[in-house]
Parts: C-alpha cells; structure tokens; sequence
C-alpha cells in the first residue's frame, strides 16, 4: 500500500463514521491526511510528494490506532496530535483551550484592519486569548506593538505560556488573568477578541468534537450575546481614543444585531463571508 492509499482508505473510515471537522480541517480527506502524516512523522504538506511511498505493516498498524481513536473518542484532531495551525504558524493544543480557529487570524495576516492602526498602535489586546495564537500573530504581524493576552482560564493560560515561549515572544506578550475587562491593564489601541459566543441552542446541538472543547470558551447564553454585551459596555474604558475593537461573532450576526439595533459597525471579509467578524470605533461605542 502506498501513502496515498493509505489516506485515501482512512479517509473512508472517517467518513462512514460519521465525524465532524472543522478544528483545522473542513473534510475526511484532509483529516487523514493530516493524521496519516502525523503518525509517519512526515511533513504535512508533502503528500504529492510523498503519495508513492510505501507504508509498511507495522506503519499502518500505527494509522489504524490513531484514526481508531478518532472515530472512537469523538475528539478534534488537534488533540490527538498537540499542534494546531493558524495562517501557517503552528501553535500547541490541548484539552485545556479550545482549538484555535478564528477567522481574525486572516485578519491580522492580509492586513485588513491596518487601515484603522497607525503610529499610535502601541499597545494591542488578546482577550479570551485561549492558546494564546491571536497573541502570537499579532505580535509577529506588528513587531514594534507589546500584546496582554488575557482569559479567564488559569488552563488555558498555562497554554498559552507554551506558545508564547515557543515562538520567543516572552519579551512582547504579557499573559493576564482577566473576567472579561475587568483585570487588565488598559488603555489599548487595538483589542480582538474571540469571545465565547454560541447561543444555547446552539450548545445544545453541538457535535462530540465541539463538546470536548472547554465549555467556557464556547457559551455565550441564551441569545450567545452575554460575553459581550459587558464587553461592550466595559471595552470604552479600556481603549486609546483612536482605538478599535475587532470582535469574532461567528454564524450570531442577526443576534448581534438584534442585541445591538443602534450600534454602527463595520463587517470585515474572511474566507467564510462577511458577517462572521465586525469592527467598533470608541466613538460607535460611545454613541451607541
């Protein structure tokens, strides 16, 4: 059997399984891909270049335990393997944090929201940093910016420690234990966020895979709005006069607005659409 056999086969045995993507990958294949070349130690990207090669009986051994324990536990692939990645930055994973996927890392890597920063970003906010990977981007989008990564989660702090070490930007990223606003040490120029969000139905609903993830990270009550309804009440204290507020709401758009009828904000394109990620001006906030 050759490496892409072997892929393509495991593939197959996600697929009848009935599994649910989307923390990191979007498909079966691309899931196995991933697993399969993980378990050989083989780069992640080099399946055309290694889709020839023979597996042996005992690799294969070692693929069928691991995609055996996706199918079985129910767990985002991230896990199995520690690593996710973001914008092609790898960035360690666990059980503590939610795996790492928001569309504001594209954000932060095309340069989107450059055009509301300037000379006077100086100082930049993570906040609900989970693993800590906003933090890292940012800082390696803007090297001259100092980043607070901040969460509620003493967990996922410790992981984030990991990546911010990991990539030696110990020196430029402060972590912060933080309700919300509450504990850190404004004013910023710039805060992101990626709040809990999902409404209950929602949670309710959700598959195994995103019932592994630390609930905290995930629900936002009723409406998915609790989070950040105190956010943006609290967030105008907490910034530069010419600061913004870039904030990731995933598919709640009409409750967003429905929770915010009076408040002017700017929907940022992403890959998935234009209503997953909005923009707020102090001065929206304020007049709102």
């Amino acid at each position: 059997m050759t490496l892409i056999e072997l892929v393509e086969a495991q593939a197959a045995r996600l697929q009848g399984a009935g599994l649910s993507f989307g923390h990191g990958t979007t498909n079966a294949f691309d899931e196995a891909a991933w697993l399969v070349q993980w378990a050989l130690d083989l780069p992640l990207d080099g399946l055309d270049e290694h889709a020839a090669r023979p597996v042996s009986a005992t690799e294969r051994l070692v693929v069928d335990a691991l995609i055996d324990r996706r199918i079985r536990q129910r767990l985002p692939a991230a896990y199995l393997t520690k690593q996710a990645w973001l914008q092609g930055v790898a960035f360690y994973v666990d059980e503590r944090t939610i795996v790492p996927r928001s569309f504001i890392a594209e954000l932060l890597a095309d340069g989107t929201i450059d055009a509301w920063l300037g000379a006077h970003t100086r100082r930049v906010l993570d906040l609900c940093t989970g693993n800590g990977s906003l933090a890292v981007l940012a800082a390696m989008a803007w090297p001259e910016v100092r980043v607070d990564g901040s969460d509620l989660s003493e967990d996922a702090l410790a992981v984030a420690k990991i990546n911010v070490d990991a990539h030696g930007l110990g020196d430029r990223i402060t972590l912060l234990r933080s309700d919300g606003l509450a504990r850190v040490h404004g004013p910023y120029d710039l805060i992101l966020c990626n709040p809990p969000y999902v409404n209950a139905a929602s949670m309710a609903g959700l598959p195994p895979e995103y019932q592994a993830e630390p609930e905290l990270a995930l629900a936002g009550g009723e409406d998915g709005m609790d989070f950040v309804r105190k956010l943006l009440q609290d967030a105008p204290a907490q910034m530069t006069e010419d600061a913004v507020l870039v904030l990731e709401i995933g598919n709640e758009r009409a409750h967003f607005e429905r929770a915010f009828p009076t408040l002017e904000a700017v929907w940022l394109e992403t890959s998935a659409g234009d209503d997953q990620v909005l923009l707020l001006t102090r001065a929206s906030l304020l007049s709102s």
